[in-house]
């Protein structure tokens, strides 16, 4: 028994000494450094990416050593080793770093791969995504505003607040809905439609997946049938597209959204397998509708607080749209300038991705210095560190949209600014998410005007478990038809 006890406790031991020296690997590499854990803190990942920044750049530091649970990530804090390592030197770091596994069919997407099999999957993509393409789809963004519309006008003429940011994730699932899978979700309506319920149970953080993803090497999670996302997810969204893609075969359906151009690429050249459609019609699902609802919501609560921006949008609303008979078009919204600032003054402040992971595919030595980044070394691209940065943007947290006029973006570095990242690895759905974040926010401007309800606690708190910058509870916002 004692032998046992013995036993047990060196093997603890040894485990704290293996710790305590893997939490110095930066220090022993002449790095400053950090120990808190990301993946420990009390704070959201997006806040301990921003902490984490700030700190970095009182050292004056171009870098800072971190961890990830026991793996050491590294954060680059200056703009201009940014730019060498996502796109000068993109060729040492390619992959994101996150799980991915052959027979885990969602997480063989676009973001998730690397190398050849990225490069591959993101040529035969890229058509898909042009500004021609989207404008095909145009019109079904436009034609779901009218229910945003009926659900936020029921808010004005009842008095009561609303709960803007569970409004715009149904929105957002009824159009990624209809353009990637060609199904009317109608969540809008009901807000517990399966597509409502499962989009929302893939953003809800799960300690114990990512603790095994760090652990244990993907061919073995494959192996005893480890699904990142649960089984139910998978299984759900593997039905869904296998249903679709039959039905439209058998019935000769074809439709202006994402899933007829996949089918194209599969049966004109065999390009892509079903399993491929499967993987990118579930991350096109998950990105257009959360960063864009998340984009809309923190739009909307800089918006209510700032009722002469809100005003000076409106006023453009209504002028390009005069010009366009009225009519909400892919024209009139290439038109709006102001439009244009306000968004990405919302994607500065509330980036809905706050730092972008990647993962060093071969030894790599940072210029002008000595440190060789290993092969296999993690990094973090401190998004919203850069964009709350004070040397970038005179008084960061301050909603204020000229800081995108022409002459107040001349004047930083190009790579201040990074809400859908940069180089070959930019996310490819940039144009769909912005079109449909602008067509949202020129429907709700142009009908009505919102205000800040005292329910909506500011500063507001962040969802601690989601990778996506996300509000904790809701944001409550008063509404007056205009």
């Amino acid at each position: 028994m004692m032998t046992s006890i013995y036993i047990i406790i060196s093997i603890l031991v040894l485990i704290l000494c293996y710790l305590r020296w893997k939490f110095t690997y930066w220090q022993r590499r002449g790095v400053k450094q950090v120990t808190e854990q990301f993946i420990f803190s009390k704070k959201s990942l997006g806040e301990s990416i921003l902490i984490r920044y700030k700190e970095g750049k009182a050292m004056k530091v171009k870098y800072l050593g971190a961890y990830l649970f026991h793996v050491p990530s590294l954060l680059p804090i200056d703009p201009g080793l940014i730019k060498d390592i996502m796109i000068r030197d993109f060729a040492y770091f390619q992959g994101h770093g996150t799980y991915h596994e052959p027979r885990d069919i969602l997480t063989m997407n676009l973001f998730s791969l690397e190398g050849e099999n990225w490069r591959h999957l993101r040529a035969k993509l890229t058509p898909t995504f042009t500004s021609g393409k989207m404008k095909m789809m145009f019109e079904t963004l436009v034609e779901k505003t009218g229910g945003l519309e009926k659900v936020v006008g029921m808010y004005a003429d009842s008095g009561k607040s609303c709960a803007i940011k569970d409004i715009l994730g149904r929105f957002t699932t009824d159009i990624i809905g209809s353009c990637a899978f060609g199904i009317e979700c109608n969540s809008l309506e009901d807000p517990e439609t399966e597509f409502r319920v499962f989009g929302k149970k893939v953003f809800r953080f799960n300690a114990l997946n990512f603790v095994n993803i760090l652990v244990f090497p993907a061919w073995f999670l494959g192996s005893i049938g480890f699904k990142f996302n649960g089984h139910d997810v998978t299984d759900f969204f593997t039905k869904v597209v296998c249903d679709t893609i039959s039905h439209r075969e058998k019935n000769e359906v074809a439709r202006n959204d994402f899933m007829h151009l996949l089918l194209e690429l599969k049966n004109k050249d065999r390009s892509v397998t079903v399993n491929e459609i499967i993987a990118q019609c579930f991350v096109f699902f998950l990105a257009g509708f959360e960063t864009s609802s998340t984009a809309m919501t923190f739009a909307l609560f800089c918006l209510s607080q700032n009722q002469t921006v809100q005003q000076k949008l409106r006023d453009e609303i209504n002028e390009v749209l005069q010009k366009h008979d009225g009519n909400i078009s892919y024209e009139a919204v290439k038109e709006m300038k102001y439009l244009d600032m306000v968004v990405n003054e919302t994607l500065r402040i509330y980036p809905p991705l706050p730092g972008i992971p990647r993962v060093c595919s071969k030894d790599y030595r940072i210029p002008g210095t000595d440190l060789v980044i290993e092969k296999g070394t993690r990094l973090q691209i401190p998004v919203w560190g850069l964009h709350m940065d004070p040397d970038y943007y005179p008084n960061p947290e301050v909603f204020n949209p000229e800081n995108f006029n022409e002459e107040n973006k001349a004047k930083r570095h190009e790579f201040t600014f990074l809400p859908f990242g940069e180089g070959p690895r930019m996310c490819i759905g940039l144009r769909f998410g912005l079109m449909q974040t602008k067509v949202g926010l020129i429907s709700l401007i142009k009908n009505f005007r919102f205000t800040l309800n005292e329910k909506t606690k500011t500063p507001v708190e962040m969802e601690r478990g989601s990778i996506v910058l996300s509000v904790k509870g809701d944001v409550w916002l008063d509404v007056q038809r205009i």
